[in-house]
């Protein structure tokens, strides 16, 4: 079965049947060697036989010396085997000139020479076998023919249009007197080129999947992807990657499909070293040699590189450059001037194995020699390719200093993963060196600068591997470096959110220094301990303040021009530690952190300006297209770890603003990237994010999940936890009509955090608490303007429930206009953030209504009609408080669509099922009548109900089953 050309089959038997009919056309199959030509030419003559086509075949030689009309004469002879000596008589005076071609044919007579004669000989005899049901002409390999044979294709495709003749032919692209004879008949109209594709990832598993003998489906997607990428989708290349895979046993087959194991494959099969080398001679032997120098280089290299190895003119080198595009074994890259690739990673391979190890030796010393002559400094990615060039011309110890630099540069711009691989690779390298002071030297300065990269990246634990194999017999061991290794150990910390191991590491490091020791020597550890402080939570209310005071100390013990790293460390420090005493303050902080990453190109540290700039603008205004802005540049940098913190940020925002779907995908993809990298703060902080998008959904029994896993991953004494306290649990209590437990919640927010510094500002003590405080008429009105005039009640989310709390206590002391002006100034501010919105409305239009101002009715029916569908309980609540307004509660339907299907079997109503939701909390007759603002004697009437209906035995049964169904239904 011919895979993935179900197209061009279909095409073509459509001229099947014009030939059939005596309208003759000639069709040229035109492609890249293995794309299918030969293979669709033989499934058309086998659909022509079986559509009672006389079909004849002939095929251009590329081996020994050429044979005039060879596939001509080969296509008459497969006649001249299963059919009788034409003895038309039309037929008669063209055999001399046929049997030029069929020996069984010949005559005594002089044959006719002319090249008109023998192609209206065949034009004749073809005609002639073809009545009544058309003939097939295949020649294949046309690229291959002598110039006599495309002499007399040249006059068959003039004359086929009433013949029941149809000549296909296929022909590789690339430079030949075919490819000019077909590009001239298509000109003129006299044949049809078809140039054929390659097979996309769909058509290539499908062949993979024929040749291994199963359903694509059972091809593994390494597999696929693998092989897909290998071959770019050429049949020829695809199969024989394939066959060889299976005959050196690296795809195996296993009960789920097919997988590759013990890595990828170890050569290129021989067919396409011969493929790709029967085309490369082609080029002669300059051509030859310019190709295994571009080999050499890599599947994508500069011209002027290999120019300057080959020693080529201008003119003859771009003549050899479009004669190897020509026939498929270059392309011109990815557009850059200069540059070109190979058309598949296997033409390189496949020419490097046609070269001697010596050649290889010496080839690779000639380009990285050229390469340092024509790009002085090596800059860019130069670097690296030098070293991977000197590495293969035996030259180890340039071949180490340069993956030094590579790896530098790379931690200079931000790619720490980058770094610990090639530095991970030069000690490999060196591992089996001899033992001189020049080679462990340099392998010192690897590990050293893998350590910093280790130490950038969060890998406390390799970290610390690498600093103990420093210590370990290193002249240079000394007290700085002893200093320097560990601040790096603590900054590892930092990233990895490990405090506790930080401040011992700082701790050692201050031991190592005089008491007396000057801030120019204290800047490198006062910087980590900055960061530090202001994460770790503790006893310590300032810690926040201190973590400045330590900021600053490094700002004048370190010059920026002398360590621009330390200073952007420290300005950063400053821009976090000051952000709730002064927005102003912070971004102060963060512009010099940007401006000293941009100026030094410190690409994480002028990302880290730009995330601190984007989160003060979020936290001001609920703006995020500065945050999203930081996140894009973080991705394009390469600062992966940094990014996987921003897109948490960012998963943070979409639940302010009530996108649960986006927040959810956030924090699924942070998880699991965070896992990987064993970011263990990251980790935790969105953990905390799942049980605050859980809360502010009023889902408990998911929020209280989250919050268990939150927890043993260290969150009860973690920075988050406020924000998991503030912003979940009491959050949550609010809109599940929990107020007995909102006020306990605000309780402990207060004793544990209300006069303490904290790293993050949504927890409650400047926006919820003074709001519930308010409602419940047990909050100052002084508290609220206190609170209203610090930074932290000025950013957007808090200024939203200290506008609502503000209006509560003007409402209460009968200043009208007053608190209807706040509830719009809470309503404009709260217009990003819709479910905080229509919670303030909800809670503001309970002490309107009971105080006599505002407009409650209006403000619950917005809240209801928000949480309907949604938050059943709050929505229920909203429709209590409707009823005393004297307006009308509109009802949604039956109001039955959220009861799951089997208690709406049971004839359980929309009452019954929200009294049924708050069972698991085990609530007494009391608590559910105000939970829900119905009477207690409504509530025993549906608790009966309810036991009745789902013939529980007792209370503790009915709360035992709708902890069981509620968990196997969508929580609300």
């Amino acid at each position: 079965m011919l895979i993935g050309r179900q197209a061009e089959l279909a095409g073509l038997a459509r001229y099947f049947s014009s030939a059939k009919a005596s309208e003759g056309a000639m069709v040229v199959l035109a492609g890249e060697p293995g794309i299918g030509k030969t293979s669709i030419a033989e499934a058309a003559a086998e659909h022509a036989r079986a559509a009672g086509m006389v079909t004849l075949r002939g095929r251009a030689g590329s081996t020994g010396p050429a044979i005039p009309f060879r596939p001509l004469a080969e296509a008459l002879l497969s006649l001249a085997r299963t059919e009788r000596i034409p003895d038309d008589e039309t037929l008669t005076p063209y055999l001399p000139a046929l049997g030029r071609l069929v020996p069984d044919w010949a005559r005594p007579e002089p044959r006719e020479t002319s090249l008109i004669v023998l192609a209206e000989a065949i034009l004749r005899l073809t005609s002639w076998s073809g009545r009544d049901r058309g003939c097939l002409l295949v020649i294949d390999d046309l690229h291959w023919a002598d110039r006599e044979t495309l002499t007399v294709l040249d006059y068959l495709a003039s004359n086929l249009r009433d013949q029941p003749v149809l000549v296909l032919a296929t022909v590789r692209l690339g430079a030949s007197p075919a490819a000019e004879l077909v590009k001239t008949l298509a000109q003129r109209g006299d044949a049809v080129h078809l140039e054929l594709e390659r097979l996309d990832r769909a058509g290539t598993t499908e062949l993979v999947a024929s040749i291994l003998g199963c359903s694509p489906d059972e091809v593994g997607e390494p597999v696929a992807k693998h092989l897909y990428a290998q071959s770019r989708g050429n049949p020829f290349a695809a199969a024989e990657l394939t066959r060889c895979a299976l005959s050196t046993k690296d795809l195996v087959r296993r009960p789920s499909g097919w997988w590759l194991v013990g890595g990828t494959r170890r050569q290129v099969p021989l067919s396409i070293v011969q493929a790709v080398e029967q085309r490369a001679l082609q080029l002669g032997p300059d051509g030859m040699r310019l190709l295994s120098v571009a080999a050499i280089i890599g599947r994508t290299f500069p011209l002027p590189v290999v120019q300057r190895c080959v020693g080529l003119d201008d003119r003859t080198l771009l003549t050899h450059v479009r004669a190897a595009i020509a026939e498929r074994l270059l392309t011109g890259g990815d557009g850059t001037p200069g540059w070109y690739s190979f058309e598949h990673p296997l033409t390189e391979e496949a020419l490097l194995s046609l070269t001697t190890a010596a050649d290889r030796v010496a080839l690779s010393s000639r380009v990285a020699q050229a390469i340092a002559e024509l790009y002085p400094g090596l800059p860019g990615t130069w670097c690296h390719l030098a070293a991977d060039l000197h590495r293969r011309a035996g030259d180890l110890p340039e071949a180490a200093r340069l993956y030094l630099e590579t790896a530098r540069r790379a931690l200079h711009a931000g790619g720490q993963a980058t770094a610990i691989a090639v530095l991970d690779d030069a000690l490999g390298m060196l591992a089996a060196g001899p033992g001189e002071p020049a080679w462990r030297e340099l392998r010192w300065e690897l590990l050293e600068t893998l350590l910093t990269a280790l130490a950038e990246d969060g890998q406390f634990d390799r970290a610390a591997e690498v600093a103990a194999e420093l210590r370990l017999g290193n002249p240079l061991w000394d007290t700085g470096h002893q200093v320097r290794q560990h601040v790096r150990m603590a900054w590892a910390a930092q990233v990895a959110g490990r405090w506790e191991d930080g401040v011992r590491q700082v701790a050692v490091a201050r031991s190592l220094l005089p008491p007396d020791a000057p801030e120019s020597d204290t800047a490198v550890i006062d910087v980590v301990d900055a960061h530090i402080t202001a994460c770790r939570t503790g006893a310590d209310a300032d810690h926040v303040s201190r973590s400045e005071a330590l900021a600053r100390r490094a700002i004048r013990g370190v010059a920026p021009g002398d360590d621009p790293e330390t200073a952007c460390k420290a300005w950063f420090a400053i821009g976090f530690s000051t952000r709730s005493r002064s927005l102003a303050e912070s971004n102060e902080g963060y512009r010099r952190t940007l401006a000293l990453g941009t100026e030094h190109q410190l690409m994480t540290w002028r990302n880290h300006g730009l995330i601190g700039l984007g989160g003060n603008t979020w936290l001001a205004d609920g703006e995020g297209t500065a945050l999203e802005y930081a996140y894009r540049e973080t991705l394009r940098s390469g600062c992966i770890t940094l990014a996987t913190n921003v897109h948490a940020n960012l998963a943070y925002a979409a639940v302010l603003r009530a996108d649960f779907e986006e927040a959810d995908r956030i924090l699924t993809a942070s998880l699991a990237e965070c896992g990987r990298l064993r970011l263990q703060s990251v980790i935790r902080y969105a953990l905390m994010l799942r049980a605050v998008a859980a809360a502010h959904r009023g889902r408990r029994q998911e929020m209280r999940t989250a919050l268990r896993e939150f927890r043993a991953a260290g969150g009860e004494t973690s920075r988050e936890a406020p924000l998991a306290k503030g912003l979940a649990e009491l959050f949550c209590a609010l809109l599940t009509e929990d107020r007995e437990g909102a006020r306990a919640l605000a309780a402990e927010l207060m004793a544990d955090y209300g006069g303490m510094e904290t790293y993050f500002h949504f927890s409650g003590t400047y926006g919820l608490v003074p709001l519930l405080g308010a409602v419940d008429g047990t909050g100052d009105p002084a508290e609220v303007e206190q609170a209203a005039a610090s930074q932290v009640g000025q950013m957007r989310w808090n200024r939203q429930f200290l506008a609502f709390a503000r209006a509560v206590h003007h409402g209460r002391a009968g200043r009208v206009e007053a608190a209807a002006e706040a509830v719009d100034a809470a309503v404009a501010d709260s217009a990003v953030f819709p479910t905080a919105r229509h919670l303030g409305l909800r809670l503001v239009a309970e002490s309107a209504l009971a105080d006599g101002w505002g407009e409650p009715g209006r403000w619950l029916t917005e809240a209801e009609n928000h949480f309907h569908g949604s938050i059943d309980v709050l929505a229920g609540a909203c429709r209590s408080l409707l009823r005393q307004t004297g307006r009308p509660v509109r009802y949604h339907g039956s109001g039955t669509e959220r009861i799951p299907p089997k208690l709406r079997g049971l004839g359980v109503t929309r009452r019954e099922f929200e009294v049924l939701q708050l069972m698991p909390e085990r609530l007494g007759n009391r608590a559910l009548s105000q939970r829900m603002h119905i009477s207690v004697r409504t509530v025993e009437k549906h608790v009966a109900s309810l036991l009745a209906k789902l013939q529980a035995a007792d209370r503790t049964t009915l709360c035992e089953y709708a902890t069981t169904v509620l968990a196997d239904s969508t929580p609300g």
